[in-house]
């Protein structure tokens, strides 16, 4: 039988990514993500759990990320698609500790910690449109055949 190992993650960054480069140039991007879950307890009262992942990032993407390093910071949603790795070291006092990461293959910003800072590209962004871009009408339409008869919610085409 096949098996699948593949982790699909949706959480913010706990820390800046950490770049890590290597004697033979290779470069190492780790990060920690975390997810947030909400659920009513016994008392009816909401309870938020939250979990930690290790991200470490390898190969062109790690490159990438490190030469924009800049775009990438704490508190930033992403979207993460990898592989779970659990791996072994030995610490300083003679122990063998194991420790699961996500080895990513795919991560996309979502949304940012922070609005844009000003710079060359983005001159006058005040992180709001200049002008609402819809406004309801005080009064309907009254040539708009719809504006007295709204469907009812049964009717409606999704």
């Amino acid at each position: 039988m096949a098996s699948l190992n593949k982790v699909i993650l949706i959480g913010r960054f706990g820390k800046d990514p950490e770049v890590t480069t290597f004697d033979n140039g290779t470069r190492k991007v780790s990060a920690t993500l975390a997810t947030s879950e909400r659920y009513r307890d016994h008392d009816n009262n909401w309870v938020e759990q939250t979990d930690w992942h290790n991200i470490v990032v390898w190969g062109n993407l790690a490159n990438d990320i490190a030469d924009h390093r800049r775009n990438y910071m704490k508190g930033d949603l992403m979207y993460i698609e990898g592989k779970l790795r659990t791996r072994q070291y030995t610490d300083q006092q003679g122990i063998v500790r194991y420790i699961t990461e996500v080895n990513v293959d795919k991560m996309m910003q979502l949304a940012p910690a922070k609005p844009p800072q000003q710079s060359s590209y983005n001159q006058g962004y005040s992180g709001a449109p200049s002008q609402p871009r819809y406004e309801a009408p005080a009064q309907p339409d009254p040539a708009d055949p719809f504006a007295s008869s709204p469907l009812p919610a049964d009717d409606l085409p999704f």
